[in-house]
C-alpha cells in the first residue's frame, strides 16, 4: 500500500473512531432529551395523584423536558410499581413509590408479589413523610384520645375504626396502635380515603387514623365535622398545632405514609444522580414545601442510599408487626 493511501487510511480510522467517542459521550450527557413517564400506582384524584403531578411540574421545569403521569391503579398499587419494575432501566419511566408496595406488600403477598423493591427498584429519593391523625366525629363522646382509648380497653366490643383496606396505613399504624395501648377495636376497611372520612363525619364509625390531608378541610369551627385528637408525628404538625402527639400522652408511637420516587433497578448513575437532584429541587422549592406543610406533612428530600434504608426499616418494622398479628390481605 502507498505511504499516502496508508496515512489517508490511518486519519480516517482516526476521525471515525474521535466521532465514535464524541457520539457516545454526547449520548451519556444528553439526559434526558425526551418526555419522561412518571407512573402513579394509583387512582387519578387521590392524595398519591395530586403529590405526584405537583411533583412532576416542578421536575420538568428543573430537568427541562415534559414529564407525563400515567395512573395505573390496582392491587393496591402492586400492578403500577411492577410496571416501573419491569419497564427499560434508563431513566424514561419513574413513578411513586409508597408504604404499602415498597414495604409492606411483601409481606402480605409473598410469593404472589410479581416484583422485589428490593432486588427491582431503584430509590430515587424520599419526597414525602405524612403523619396519621386520629379522628372521630365532631359529636363524638370522646373529648381525647384518653377517653378514647380507654373505651377500647374496657369493652373489647365497643369501637370500630375505618381504613382504606387491609394492609394499608390505616390500617397497619392503627394494629400497631392497638399493640402498643392494649385495646380492641373492630376493623372496618373502606375502599377508599374518601368513603370512610365520609362515614366518620355521618358518626358511622368510632376513629379513622388517617393523613391529616383528608381531615383538615373539615375540622375548622364552627362547622367542622371532624376533631382531631392526636397525630403519629414527633412534634406537633404546624397545620394542627392544638393537636397533641401520641407521645405527648405517654403513647410511643411515632409512624407515618410516605412517598417517594423511583425507577427500575439498573439505572445509570449518572442518570440516578440527574433524576434525585430534580426531586430535591423540586421539594427544596419554598411553595412545594408550604403546600406540603399546610396539608398536615413534611416534605424530605435526600439521597438514593438514605430513602433505600429508610425502605428497608420500614420493611422490617411492618413484617414484624403483620406477623405477629397474623394480618391478611383477606
Amino acid at each position: 500500500m502507498r505511504p499516502t493511501l496508508i496515512r489517508y487510511t490511518l486519519l480516517s480510522s482516526l476521525f471515525m473512531s474521535a466521532l465514535g467517542l464524541s457520539s457516545v459521550a454526547q449520548a451519556q450527557t444528553t439526559y434526558p432529551d425526551k418526555t419522561i413517564t412518571f407512573v402513579v400506582p394509583y387512582a387519578a384524584g387521590g392524595s398519591s395523584d395530586t403529590r405526584s403531578r405537583m411533583l412532576a411540574q416542578k421536575m420538568a421545569e428543573s430537568l427541562g423536558v415534559t414529564i407525563v403521569v400515567e395512573n395505573k391503579p390496582g392491587a393496591s398499587g402492586n400492578i403500577g410499581t411492577n410496571y416501573v419494575a419491569r419497564a427499560k432501566p434508563d431513566g424514561y419511566t419513574i413513578g411513586l413509590g409508597n408504604f404499602g408496595p415498597m414495604a409492606v406488600n411483601k409481606s402480605l403477598y409473598g410469593d404472589n408479589l410479581p416484583f422485589d423493591p428490593q432486588k427491582n427498584l431503584q430509590p430515587i429519593a424520599l419526597i414525602e413523610r405524612g403523619a396519621m391523625v386520629l379522628g372521630v366525629n365532631a359529636e363524638s363522646p370522646y373529648q381525647t384520645a384518653q377517653d378514647l382509648l380507654e373505651a377500647g380497653k374496657n369493652d373489647p366490643n365497643k369501637l370500630d375504626y375505618a381504613s382504606t383496606g387491609a394492609g394499608g396505613a390505616s390500617h397497619l399504624i392503627t394494629e400497631q396502635l392497638k399493640d402498643i395501648v392494649g385495646f380492641e377495636a373492630t376493623h372496618v376497611p373502606y375502599r377508599g380515603g374518601a368513603p370512610a372520612s365520609s362515614d366518620l363525619m355521618a358518626g358511622n364509625i368510632s376513629f379513622y387514623l388517617e393523613l391529616g390531608s383528608l381531615f383538615i378541610p373539615h375540622i375548622a369551627p364552627p362547622n367542622g365535622r371532624i376533631r382531631t385528637l392526636a397525630v403519629s408525628s414527633e412534634e406537633r404538625l404546624p397545620a394542627l398545632p392544638d393537636t397533641p402527639t401520641f407521645k405527648e400522652l405517654g403513647v410511643d408511637l411515632v409512624a407515618s405514609n410516605w412517598f417517594g420516587v423511583i425507577a427500575p433497578a439498573g439505572i445509570p448513575d449518572d442518570v440516578l444522580n440527574t433524576l434525585n437532584k430534580a426531586v430535591n429541587d423540586a421539594v427544596a422549592d419554598p411553595a412545594y414545601r408550604q403546600l406540603v406543610q399546610d396539608q398536615g406533612a413534611e416534605a424530605v428530600g435526600g439521597t438514593p442510599e438514605e430513602f433505600a434504608e429508610f425502605i428497608l426499616q420500614e420493611g422490617k418494622r411492618w413484617d414484624r408487626l403483620i406477623k405477629e398479628k397474623n394480618i391478611t390481605i383477606q
